[in-house]
């Protein structure tokens, strides 16, 4: 099972903060603006994330959250894909039908 990744850019400077938050920003790898650092999608990276995010930058890789709401997600993803379709059908049979008239 492949571990998914959090990728992390500190985007404002920690001149003026207090000292446990240049800690949490040391604890995830990260000492200036623009340093960027890869990290494992544990909860305890997640929680240290929480503690400084307006002081970085989050792009995340592959799901986010726990696998029964992914597959709940997915699941609505699939009807709303179903709907949009039969919506698509139903517009191309009423203009068929509009042609005939």
């Amino acid at each position: 099972m492949s571990e998914n990744t959090i990728t992390v850019t500190q985007v404002r400077s920690a001149i003026g903060v207090k000292p446990k938050t240049r800690g949490t920003l040391r604890a995830l790898g990260l000492g200036r603006i623009g340093q960027t650092n890869t990290l494992p999608d544990r909860a305890e990276i997640r929680g240290m994330i929480a503690r400084v995010p307006h002081l970085i930058a989050i792009d995340a890789d592959g799901p986010q959250g726990s696998d029964k709401a992914n597959q709940s997600g997915q699941a609505v993803d699939d009807q709303v894909v179903e709907v949009v379709e039969q919506v698509a059908d139903d517009k191309a049979d009423n203009a068929d039908e509009n042609e005939e008239s």
